[in-house]
């Protein structure tokens, strides 16, 4: 039986729960993850957990958030004028918002805070900051 290893692209199914129990996301309902394992595609604690599978085989697998999303960093939350968003647009709190960078980049902030005069966006991954688990099942390495 094939065993994963760098290089392979696998199949896996998974479903990803925070510390308390909370599954923030799983593949059991749809195709599973197709994926090449040391391209940098998914989280490294998630690659890290598939080399060694067998097919067939499944897991559970906890990931520090260092290996994970990253640290939540107190940077990446701004607060801007609400003067600067679209007049048709009404911003609500833990409504996602897709904003150009200066240098044309867009990337997806959350509303965390919202006053008359201004709204407070982070650009933290939601999962940023956040050890997780994984259970995971390797389906196939293709």
């Amino acid at each position: 039986m094939a065993e994963a290893k760098q290089g392979d692209t696998v199949k896996v199914h998974y479903t990803g729960k925070l510390e308390d129990g909370t599954v923030f996301d799983t593949s059991t309902e749809r195709e599973p993850l197709q994926f090449t394992i040391g391209q940098g595609q998914i989280i490294p604690g998630f690659e890290e957990a598939v080399v060694g599978m067998s097919e067939g085989e499944s897991k559970t697998t906890q990931i520090p958030s260092d290996n994970a999303y990253g640290p939540h960093r107190g940077e990446m939350i701004v607060e801007v004028d609400r003067s600067q968003f679209p007049p048709n647009l009404d911003p609500e709190v833990g409504q996602q918002l897709q904003i150009r960078q200066p240098d044309g980049q867009a990337i997806v902030v959350t509303v965390t805070d919202l006053s008359d005069e201004s709204a407070t966006l982070d650009a933290n991954h939601p999962l940023a900051g956040k050890d997780l688990t994984f259970d995971i099942e390797l389906v196939q390495v293709v």
